[in-house]
């Protein structure tokens, strides 16, 4: 017979890590992009910034000497999130299958790709959010007993058939909706941005339009991705982000922020780009939604020019990017899935690091074993998952247009 032990080196070999980052970051382009720090031992991980130099100068050497301004430093105090992803087969499917060749393999290869798959949206959706959790929010008007439309449409990405889903008037603050009661996923419109449920949203006590919607037990858990280092609104005092207010410098502490609702979307761009660079930064990545990319095609028409920029480490990963040029040299312009429609993100690509205890997204096997027994069902689970943190050493090199 088949068993866990004999199983495992066909598991270990399938699932090398050449093949899970193929399925992680080929269809996610900010992941992909990113640094990657495997290191993240410890605690915490302090992640010091200047923000200022000495100002002890004046045209009187007496005024200089007597200015006591020394440089203005800060550390960002990361700490990791976890994420899981599970995998479970019964051992009835397991054995039924066990004499036709290849069969349990698909059996484990589909469960386990899932999960895979799984955890890298959970990962690159998160990389573009607050950390709060929130996947998305009720438009105005938007519930029609179970279904609920989306405020923004490109959201749906965030959400499948199958997944529970929690409510909140607010995204990190207050409390869930009744208690933290869920409603199931049973349809997705992805065309219209809409969402069925497994029961009316009026079952969920005081849920309504503008609520905010939160996969099951992640709300204030996820990582702190772009729209929290690069917040739309610029920080005000009493801010603390990773231990640091930002209001005292909040372009050098949390990025440029450009008004682009009033302007062609192409001149948006080039005003986010000069607008970078003018503080220092050299944004090569822009990062939008395919609906922002569109407009941005559309309105270059026939000056349009292309580029290719490769995922970090892997040249056999790359994606099409729209050159637009500033004045310290191109920046790409990618769609990124996950991006919200409302914005998008200027990118000093070599300023931000994805940290992670070991591999970010791996098959969680401290004890050596790929495959554990259920200990409640007569089945195998495939634990697969990570402990990371999105780090960056100078947010005012990138920045955010908001439309």
């Amino acid at each position: 017979m088949l068993d866990l032990a004999k199983y495992a080196p066909a598991l270990k070999q399938y699932y090398s890590n050449t093949r899970v980052e193929n399925m992680v970051y080929r269809d996610h382009p900010f992941m992909a992009m990113l640094a990657k720090d495997e290191n993240f031992y410890g605690k915490n991980l302090p992640l010091p910034i200047i923000i200022g130099t000495p100002q002890r100068r004046s045209a009187s050497f007496a005024i200089a000497k007597a200015n006591g301004s020394t440089s203005t430093l800060r550390d960002f105090l990361l700490l990791r999130k976890k994420d899981y992803s599970l995998a479970s087969i019964d051992n009835e499917t397991a054995e039924a299958s066990e004499n036709d060749k290849g069969a349990f393999l698909k059996a484990i290869t589909v469960e386990t790709d899932g999960a895979f798959q799984a955890a890298a949206i959970s990962m690159a959706s998160s990389l573009f959010r607050d950390g709060s959790g929130a996947i998305g929010q009720i438009a105005a008007g938007g519930i029609a007993g179970a279904v609920v439309t989306l405020a923004d449409p490109e959201e749906v990405v965030n959400f499948e058939v199958g997944a529970l889903i929690q409510f909140a008037a607010a995204k990190s603050t207050g409390a869930l909706r009744d208690g933290g009661a869920t409603l199931g996923i049973i349809a997705v419109d992805r065309d219209l941005g809409k969402i069925t449920f497994d029961a009316n949203v009026s079952t969920i006590t005081a849920a309504a339009a503008l609520d905010f919607l939160f996969m099951e037990g992640d709300r204030n858990a996820k990582l702190s991705g772009l729209e929290a280092w690069l917040p739309l609104v610029a920080p005000i005092t009493g801010d603390s982000f990773f231990g640091v207010d930002r209001s005292i410098d909040p372009v050098r502490l949390a990025g440029v922020r450009i008004d682009g609702t009033a302007m062609p979307i192409e001149e948006a761009f080039i005003k986010g780009g000069a607008r970078v660079n003018r503080e220092g930064g050299n944004p090569d990545v822009a990062l939008c939604s395919y609906g922002k990319w569109e407009q941005l095609n559309k309105a270059l028409g026939s000056k349009v020019q292309y580029n290719v920029v490769q995922a970090y480490g892997r040249a056999d990963i790359g994606f099409q990017g729209i050159a637009i040029k500033t004045n310290k040299g191109v920046m790409n312009v990618i769609a990124d899935p996950f991006c919200p429609d409302d914005r998008a993100y200027l990118i000093t690509t070599k300023s931000w690091k994805l940290y992670s205890l070991k591999k970010a997204i791996r098959i969680l096997d401290l004890d050596g074993n790929k495959m554990l027994r259920e200990t409640n069902a007569d089945a195998v689970e495939l634990r697969i998952g990570g402990y990371t943190q999105l780090g960056c050493n100078a947010p005012g090199h990138n920045g955010i247009i908001f439309f």
